[in-house]
């Protein structure tokens, strides 16, 4: 009686406390701001040393949508993906490539130096705090060809940790789920579905109203240039009000499509990061090899 008095003793304490760390790893905050200092070593034990970083810019989006719209709908989009399948949501990264937005007023448009090494400045940091696979999650069209180049850029210098870049790929079913609510024939930045996408989750900060007031159709300015031609001016000869399409037309159900869809994808993809075991050893493999290119087989 006095051994099993004693292992109860011994083993209760043991499961409460199993139990009490269990359930604060379910409490943890997954917002990097809201972590303590001890709750982030917890943190990054729970995340499997993963972080994402939400990548959006301050520009306009239409005569009724709020500037920071790109930062606004990413981070929603992550911290859901983060609540289902934990990982650490960095604050929102605001630095990217709007250079065509200049003339707009509370445009941000920082030089190229200055955007990637920050970027850069920013991983490392993380690295340097445990985090060993960073995901990050583009809200803004403009950065479609700047974060697959920053990625490229890790094999320039030996990195101990890998970056890792969501590409969404839309399923046929979910197309056409999207097609038939569609209400307008064209539809781009701050139309339809951008407009429902905040209307989604933030209904206060959508102005319909105004939705109206400036043209988002297409100014055809440079229709005599070959279409083999690319130019930076071409989205400034187009849509002049850095508005494309008719955000009137927005809808609740529209944007909880589009939110579910993507939050579904990137959940997916933060799971598979999670188990990744062969990016950073090929990474590794890749850096030794490039030091004594000659001795490469070929």
């Amino acid at each position: 009686m006095e051994k099993l008095i004693l292992w109860t003793l011994l083993i209760i304490p043991a499961a409460l406390m199993a139990q009490g760390t269990e359930q604060a790893k379910q409490d943890l905050p997954v917002k990097w701001e809201e972590l303590t200092s001890p709750d982030f070593i917890t943190a990054v034990e729970s995340s499997a040393s993963t972080c994402v970083i939400p990548l959006g810019i301050i520009e306009k989006h239409g005569p009724h949508l709020p500037l920071g719209t790109d930062l606004i709908d990413v981070r929603e989009i992550v911290i859901r993906a983060a609540e289902e399948e934990y990982t650490i949501v960095f604050p929102p990264f605001y630095l990217g490539q709007i250079y065509e937005a200049k003339q707009q007023p509370g445009t941000l448009a920082y030089s190229p130096q200055t955007v990637l090494t920050v970027l850069q400045e920013t991983c490392d940091e993380m690295h340097r705090n445990g985090i060993e696979k960073i995901i990050l999650v583009n809200g803004h069209g403009g950065n479609n060809s700047l974060l697959p180049y920053f990625c490229q850029m890790q094999l320039e210098k030996q990195k101990d940790y890998a970056v890792y870049l969501f590409r969404p790929e839309d399923s046929d079913e979910y197309q056409d789920k999207l097609n038939q609510m569609r209400q307008t024939d064209w539809d781009g930045h701050a139309g339809e579905t951008e407009t429902s996408l905040m209307l989604s989750h933030r209904p206060d900060l959508v102005h319909l109203d105004r939705a109206n007031s400036q043209s988002g159709k297409d100014q055809q300015r440079l229709n005599s240039l070959s279409s083999f031609a690319y130019t930076a001016i071409w989205w400034y000869a187009q849509f002049p009000n850095h508005y494309a399409g008719d955000g009137s037309y927005g809808t609740v159900e529209m944007g909880n499509l589009i939110m579910e869809n993507e939050v579904e994808q990137l959940v997916e993809m933060i799971r598979s990061v999670k188990a990744d075991q062969m990016t950073i050893e090929l990474q590794r493999q890749f850096y030794k090899d490039s030091k004594n290119p000659l001795k490469t087989g070929q």
